[in-house]
């Protein structure tokens, strides 16, 4: 099981990215995808989730209306669309799967999340 976390760099405030999580190794199809992120000396918290049928997708408050996530299970990979990025969007992202996910849940906490990818870094400034 693999998960592979790509797209990050460095943007301007106001300016968008596009986070790609391709996975490998098992049944993408049968799991939920979240993404979280950690700043430098931060706890890592939630950005958003995406359900099996790709129909529940929570979202963090701090990235509503900006962020959009989305799966293509044909390419086993989830997106993440990040746009009006701000300097506090600035962190380390991670890709997490949940294998035992219920079709129409989507977890907005780490804990139900069982395989991480190694983190893409998103760096917003001027």
């Amino acid at each position: 099981v693999q998960l592979q976390a790509s797209g990050g760099g460095l943007v301007s405030p106001g300016g968008s990215l596009k986070l790609s999580c391709a996975a490998s190794g098992w049944t993408f199809s049968r799991s939920a995808i979240a993404w979280f992120r950690q700043a430098p000396g931060k706890e890592r918290e939630f950005v958003a989730a995406i359900s099996r049928s790709g129909t529940i997708t929570p979202y963090a408050d701090s990235v509503k209306g900006r962020f959009s996530i989305s799966r293509d299970n044909a390419k086993k990979t989830v997106y993440l669309q990040m746009n009006s990025l701000k300097p506090e969007d600035t962190a380390v992202y991670y890709c997490a799967a949940d294998q035992n996910a219920i079709y129409y849940v989507a977890p907005d906490h780490s804990g139900p999340y069982d395989h991480w990818g190694q983190g893409t870094q998103v760096t917003v400034s001027s």
